[in-house]
């Protein structure tokens, strides 16, 4: 979230959502297959439409190069400011980041259909997502339920998919309590939602009240249930926003929107809790600027850990080691204002971020043994761009 004091990053519209139609330019080669080769990879962007996003945007992605070229759009759809697909690439899912639905009080999350061939989106249908100002949304490991944190709202929500990619009415809902010490935890804020790998646990930062929430999941029914203890606690005021599993599923990493940090916690599967190895700031010595961190993303090696500062509008690199520890490696410029996300291609090869205010997405080659990034010194023109989806190479 934002750092003034928000009605949700300041921009968002409590406006209706449409239908949504899209547009393919003329002209790029949409008679060759997607991913005839695995010289390419297709990339969705969310945005938000309140500060002059197209919607959600179809961008190419050159392996060869690092270069990006815009495809197509899917226009009138409002605020899809997070997006999360199927594993096998057939269904999108975007949260509508509205502070009114239909007349409650929520957001709304979106199911759309993948076109094979052009990669195009066709709207399937909308849920309330039981909470105002969603701004996560991800699906379970065994691609049967969408799950959604609802920031305004301050609580989380878990839908089935349908047969046809379709979302039903939420199978649950848990709903936060409290708050903290900084002026923007005045209430629960949830923001992200996900479970493990083997689909066995579901983790929900919230940032109003400094807990990871932690549930067993049910992944027959969509339930989430209460474990014993039921959250990890960050230092007060630490604002938890986002988090990623360690692929060997044995380290999640925190990172901290509200004092910068990022922790390093150990995850014992059998018993479900998480355990401090390490915390570190993820700006520079001696920094004294206002900055808030955004995303959080592991290396497909699981070698690298890398963090997004906005302000200080950087990706800070840390090694991780076979124990948890982080080392610092890099602070490197995102080339733009406000990284709110950044997405590593499946191979490792590239890490892309997007630059909010700058209208920007910005690609970085990345050295695979030392991890560290290099701007190939191009970006891409998408306004507002919030959230960066790689879409999974179909088998």
């Amino acid at each position: 979230m934002s750092k003034t004091k928000l009605t949700r990053r300041g921009i968002l519209k409590l406006s209706g959502l449409g239908m949504a139609a899209v547009t393919l330019p003329e002209g790029l080669g949409f008679g060759v297959t997607p991913f005839a080769t695995p010289s390419e990879y297709y990339l969705y962007v969310g945005s938000y439409t309140s500060a002059g996003g197209e919607g959600i945007t179809l961008c190419r992605l050159s392996m060869q190069t690092g270069s990006l070229q815009k495809v197509a759009v899917t226009r009138n759809v409002s605020e899809p400011s997070f997006l999360a697909m199927d594993r096998q690439g057939r269904y999108l899912y975007a949260v509508n980041e509205l502070g009114s639905y239909q007349g409650t009080a929520s957001g709304a999350v979106s199911a759309f259909a993948v076109n094979p061939t052009t990669r195009a989106l066709t709207l399937i249908n909308q849920q309330a997502s039981r909470g105002s100002s969603p701004c996560f949304v991800s699906v379970d490991a065994n691609d049967k339920f969408v799950m959604v944190a609802n920031y305004g709202g301050g609580n989380i929500s878990v839908f089935p998919i349908q047969s046809n990619g379709g979302l039903g009415t939420a199978s649950d809902t848990k709903q936060f309590q409290g708050s903290g010490p900084h002026p923007n935890q005045k209430s629960p804020h949830a923001h992200q939602l996900m479970t493990n790998a083997a689909n066995q646990y579901a983790l929900a930062a919230d940032l109003g009240t400094d807990r990871v929430m932690i549930y067993r999941f049910d992944a027959a029914l969509g339930k989430l249930n209460a474990t014993t203890p039921a959250s990890f606690s960050t230092q007060p005021g630490a604002g938890p926003r986002h988090f990623a599993f360690h692929p060997s599923g044995k380290f999640v990493f925190v990172i901290n929107e509200l004092n910068s940090t990022l922790l390093s916690l150990a995850f014992d599967a059998t018993q479900g809790t998480l355990t401090q190895v390490q915390g570190l700031s993820t700006l520079p010595a001696g920094y004294t600027g206002t900055s808030y961190c955004a995303e959080v993303r592991v290396s497909p090696d699981g070698k690298f850990v890398y963090g997004a500062n906005r302000g200080h509008n950087s990706i800070v690199v840390f090694a991780v080691d076979s124990l948890g520890k982080l080392t610092l490696v890099q602070h490197v410029s995102t080339q733009g204002q406000w990284p709110r996300d950044f997405i590593l291609d499946p191979t490792g090869t590239y890490l892309l971020v997007a630059n909010q205010q700058s209208h920007t997405i910005v690609p970085f080659k990345r050295d695979p043994v030392s991890g560290k990034l290099t701007a190939l010194g191009t970006s891409l023109a998408v306004t507002a761009p919030t959230s960066l989806l790689v879409a999974p190479t179909p088998a």
